[in-house]
């Protein structure tokens, strides 16, 4: 269970708590100027980080890791993440009704292809917002900015992320509140991403959840393998089926849209009993329940 469940979620998954979401940004003015200023001086941000990090990356290792955990601790306090299954993701639109597909500000700065795979997640429309952020985004014409979804257009674009090999996550702003869900990894762009894999310096938790894989039912085809994010699977030379790096996984659950013969499930990564659907979520992770296109 991460620190947010036991500090924000009174014991449960912390961004299932409506109060995660309930602030009203228009009337809440500093996390407001936060998050503007968040989207407006990205491409700074993404630059500094660019320069410090391969510094930090080559300091002896206790100057390194000190280093690293203050970093982690300040962004526990602005702007944190966790990795969250699709299934869950379906129950978290039930709370945040507001949901509004932007521009990525990480495939922006980095010049990787953007089609409108994050969203913005909120209890009340928060479109002036978002416009006064993103003003000066010059995103073209094949993205469509600010088109709100209802959770059934959500849903659909999450599972052809996930399809093309992207994790799910929250973030806040100003922690704990909840602002987005990214789908992404680092070939994408992903700054978060990058920062906690490839620099060792967490800006997001551990999921809930951990994979484990059915050793009958694999057969070794590495699909899941090639799709994982965090590099925390690999085939076993000996069993010649896929292995888990229990400390490497960090449960976004993605590996599963890669296995043709459902071989892989997600566990509670503290009491280990599997991910369960409630049945109002169930048919929003069906892709057949879901729309021909977003």
């Amino acid at each position: 269970m991460c620190q947010f469940c036991v500090k924000h979620g009174d014991g449960k998954r912390w961004y299932l708590e409506a109060s995660t979401y309930a602030h009203d940004l228009d009337q809440d003015l500093k996390r407001r100027e936060y998050l503007i200023d968040f989207v407006r001086d990205f491409g700074d941000s993404r630059e500094w980080t660019k320069r410090t990090m391969p510094l930090l990356d080559r300091a002896p290792e206790p100057i390194r890791g000190v280093g690293a955990a203050l970093f982690t601790r300040t962004m526990k306090k602005n702007h944190f993440g966790q990795p969250v299954p699709i299934e869950e993701c379906a129950r978290i639109f039930d709370i945040a009704t507001s949901v509004v597909r932007l521009p990525c500000p990480c495939r922006y700065h980095a010049g990787t292809p953007d089609e409108g795979y994050c969203l913005a997640i909120t209890t009340k429309p928060i479109d002036a917002l978002l416009e006064e952020a993103f003003a000066a985004y010059d995103v073209g014409p094949d993205v469509s900015k600010f088109q709100r979804l209802t959770k059934t257009e959500a849903m659909k674009l999450l599972r052809r992320a996930e399809d093309e090999g992207l994790m799910h996550s929250v973030w806040t702003f100003q922690s704990p509140f909840i602002g987005a869900i990214c789908n992404c990894n680092i070939e994408s762009g992903c700054m978060a991403m990058d920062l906690t894999v490839t620099h060792r310096a967490p800006i997001m938790f551990k999921g809930e959840y951990i994979a484990r894989v059915d050793e009958e039912t694999c057969l070794g085809c590495a699909a899941c393998v090639e799709r994982c994010p965090f590099g925390a699977m690999a085939i076993d030379p000996a069993s010649q089926r896929v292995v888990i790096d229990a400390e490497a996984c960090y449960g976004c659950g993605t590996c599963r849209s890669g296995c043709a013969f459902d071989a892989i499930t997600l566990r509670d990564r503290t009491t280990g009993e599997p991910l369960t659907v409630p049945d109002a979520a169930a048919g929003a992770t069906d892709p057949a329940a879901m729309p021909a296109a977003v």
